[in-house]
């Protein structure tokens, strides 16, 4: 059988993904998410993202239950640790850095549930995070589970460990400056921030920027 022109993208599950992340998903019209995949220390953004803000920028972490922590251990099983009062952190920190933005308050009521939720599992709390940013920035974007999804006729692309690592990726996307409110000359554009930044900053309008980083 042929495969159609049909195409995914294969990601694990990722905290409010970066820009970059969001960009690929786009190309690819339907994203697929691995939660078989394993090695997660190795995979800073299955459980971080990184935010702008008066301080620059911080690099925000979901606290992971140590036993499931570890390289063997598939996304599907590693629980989210309660510790250190991380909820509200978090939310400080975004209210810290988006509260002024244009966009915060048309969103936030649906972030602050997601963040004060009561997932056990870290790809439950991925993924209502990036049902938020879905809806809210009206992404077409179709987004499964790999293992629910026959790919023989898809065109995939496997972007497991290929993006959103600790070191730069070699994909054709390029980093297209977006209005950042905290960004102090236009010299000081700051790449590789989760896509919350491009949602607080830009609303739907972001889906511009997306597009032009794969142009």
């Amino acid at each position: 059988m042929h495969k159609s022109s049909a195409t995914a993208a294969v990601m694990g599950s990722m905290c409010a993904a970066s820009v970059r992340c969001y960009a690929a998903a786009l190309k690819a019209g339907t994203l697929l998410i691995d939660l078989d995949e394993k090695r997660l220390p190795l995979r800073h953004s299955h459980h971080r993202y990184r935010v702008d803000g008066p301080n620059g920028v911080q690099t925000l972490t979901v606290p992971l239950v140590g036993s499931t922590n570890n390289m063997m251990t598939p996304l599907r099983d590693v629980l989210i640790s309660e510790h250190g009062d991380w909820r509200r952190l978090h939310w400080g920190a975004l209210y810290s850095a988006y509260g002024r933005s244009p966009y915060f308050d048309y969103v936030a009521d649906d972030l602050q549930r997601v963040i004060y939720g009561s997932q056990r599992y870290l790809h439950e709390f991925n993924s209502q995070l990036h049902e938020v940013i879905i809806d809210f920035m009206d992404l077409p974007i179709k987004t499964a589970l790999l293992h629910d999804v026959e790919t023989d006729w898809l065109e995939v692309t496997d972007l497991r460990g290929r993006i959103a690592m600790k070191k730069p990726d070699t994909l054709p996307i390029a980093n297209v400056p977006y209005y950042q409110m905290w960004k102090k000359g236009a010299d000081d554009f700051r790449p590789d921030l989760s896509i919350l930044d491009l949602m607080m900053n830009m609303g739907r309008e972001g889906i511009f920027t997306l597009k032009e980083m794969l142009e």
